[in-house]
């Protein structure tokens, strides 16, 4: 995570998937983050065998949806999206969502044997690392019982308003890195007043503040987007920081944009 440059997702990308990964990798993007229940994982392979880039130049993630869980259901998933992407290995697989209270109640055994199956598929080859996203510190603390790998990321919703604390603080105890999607609260952030006014103040875009802040939190921020100046604007982070007394305020500020998907209620894709 040299450098803690952003990321380029993927969601809800549609028929205009393949175009804007291979604009993503033009502008420099070296993070391309998949989830099979996108729908688009065929298109993101066409863009990466477009593209002509090196594979090594670049990684991969991918998620296990919910549904493709426990053990053997997670393997075939796997091979799925490989085959899907068109490469013979991911560089890193994530749990999409843990499995929870609400729908198992052997949830962490669910999970557990989830895992199993990402540490047998890295055993294999088939990923570099494997990893969790939207999980909270008890999901990961259960986990850990049984693991003999530790995640090497968390990948959850976290934006200004949405600081997440308590995920934050486990992580880094942990030696597990954090990767932000919906850094920009589903767009809704970049018209409140309290980002606008701090990127009239330092001359940056509203977009650039809310990445910033996670980057100054410690987490890569996934960004998606379709437009090109958006794209370049987006990975040009470095140039500047926010001040320690505007992270506070960005952190107390009102919980704007936020999904509403909450990893002990969410109810989709019960799978296991």
């Amino acid at each position: 995570m040299k450098g803690l440059q952003a990321g380029f997702g993927t969601w809800k990308l549609g028929e205009h998937t393949r175009e804007a990964v291979l604009d993503a990798l033009a502008c420099g993007y070296r993070h391309l983050d998949t989830g099979a229940i996108y729908g688009n994982e065929s298109d993101v392979g066409k863009a990466i065998r477009d593209s002509g880039l090196a594979r090594e130049t670049f990684s991969v993630s991918g998620k296990l949806w919910n549904t493709k869980r426990p053990y053997d259901k997670a393997l075939k998933a796997l091979e799925r999206t490989l085959s899907n992407l068109g490469i013979n290995a991911l560089d890193a697989y994530l749990i999409h969502w843990p499995a929870c209270a609400a729908t198992h109640e052997n949830w962490q055994e669910v999970n557990a044997e989830t895992w199993r199956a990402l540490e047998d598929a890295q055993a294999a080859g088939l990923t570099r690392t494997i990893g969790v996203s939207n999980f909270l510190p008890h999901h990961l603390e259960a986990l850990m019982q049984t693991a003999h790998v530790c995640p090497c990321v968390d990948q959850i919703e976290l934006h200004p308003g949405m600081p997440q604390a308590d995920v934050l603080d486990y992580c880094a105890s942990n030696d597990i890195a954090v990767e932000a999607w919906s850094p920009l609260g589903s767009g809704a952030l970049l018209a409140t007043e309290s980002i606008l006014s701090i990127a009239e103040r330092i001359d940056v875009s509203p977009a650039q503040v809310c990445l910033r802040w996670c980057v100054q939190h410690g987490a890569r921020p996934i960004v998606r987007t379709t437009t090109k100046e958006h794209m370049r604007l987006n990975l040009e982070l470095e140039s500047f920081s926010l001040a320690q007394e505007d992270l506070r305020a960005l952190d107390k500020m009102e919980n704007v944009g936020a999904s509403g998907m909450h990893p002990d209620k969410i109810n989709f894709g019960k799978g296991g």
